[in-house]
């Protein structure tokens, strides 16, 4: 099993999903510039997605000026170890021995998992059935992913990026989170059960994943927060697959909540280009309401 895709898994799946103010007004903005608040020098937080070639930046106004006049960069994930990532997941993406898919699954919702396993990646539940089903759900969807944007999905994501970048000039990079923190956000924090109902529907519904991947690429490409906020939030009466309010917080909400807990020393002890997924920005619990609210000026850069 190669290593390296499982890890990206990972981080692939939770940039698509943190693409998230202001809830007030028209300032779309990927770009936002932090200040006040007692900062002798401010910060900039940066929305990112993954379906956009390096490219797309030309298109944002004064982020080659952000990130240059910063002293830090800030992700979600510190990307600089992925051996150890990889050790990490492969430790804890195997499902308990007293567990197996004919326990989770009915016979229909197997044959259809291990006909799509065997279509996308050759190997079929026989080869696969001992990954929990979050880590299949998440393996699936990447790659149908690179099946639809191949000219997208082979070169380099903007967090990565913008990391690379600052090691270069030899900046500092701050994870906002561990690894621990997101692999048991992918692939702990819902029971198998549960993991086992998303992941049947996903594979009997494989056009829902399309449909959401082009509206939050259309969005983003607009710099509408306003829509992708609303495209996480919304509810769509006939989705077969829907997230529980409770899944959304967790993936979304309670995140911000600790991310605002460290950012204010982050930012006090250097300037910060803090690069996240587009999903955390908006919202009344998003990261630009949550700075507002600890007393920061946080502006859209036009």
């Amino acid at each position: 099993m190669n290593l390296k895709k499982l890890t990206s898994t990972l981080t692939v799946l939770l940039l698509l999903l943190s693409c998230s103010n202001p809830t007030t007004g028209n300032d779309n903005a990927l770009l936002w510039k932090i200040s006040g608040n007692g900062l002798e020098k401010p910060s900039w937080i940066f929305g990112t997605h993954h379906l956009v070639p390096l490219t797309f930046l030309d298109s944002i106004a004064g982020i080659r000026e952000a990130f240059d006049s910063s002293e830090q960069t800030v992700g979600e994930l510190d990307m600089s170890n992925m051996t150890q990532m990889q050790m990490q997941i492969m430790s804890r993406a195997m499902m308990p021995q007293e567990t197996s898919y004919e326990t989770l699954m009915n016979e229909a919702d197997r044959a259809k998992l291990d006909s799509t396993l065997t279509s996308l990646l050759g190997m079929g539940l026989a080869q696969f059935g001992r990954l929990r089903p979050a880590m299949l759900q998440n393996l699936i969807s990447v790659t149908l992913y690179q099946q639809y944007y191949p000219t997208l999905s082979g070169g380099e994501g903007l967090d990565q990026y913008f990391q690379e970048e600052a090691r270069k000039r030899n900046r500092p990079v701050v994870g906002l989170e561990n690894t621990d923190d997101q692999i048991r956000l992918l692939l702990e924090m819902q029971s198998l059960e549960r993991q086992a109902e998303l992941l049947a529907c996903m594979v009997n519904h494989p056009e829902l994943l399309k449909e959401e991947m082009d509206q939050l690429q259309q969005a983003y490409l607009a710099q509408d927060l306003e829509a992708l906020w609303a495209l996480y939030t919304e509810e769509e009466p006939d989705d077969p697959c829907p997230s529980t309010d409770e899944e959304k917080y967790a993936l979304n909400g309670a995140r911000n909540e600790k991310w605002l807990e460290k950012l204010p020393a982050i930012m006090a002890e250097h300037s910060s280009f803090i690069a996240v997924g587009c999903l955390h920005l908006p919202g009344e619990e998003g990261v630009i309401e949550g700075l507002r609210k600890l007393g920061y000026k946080v502006e859209p850069v036009h």
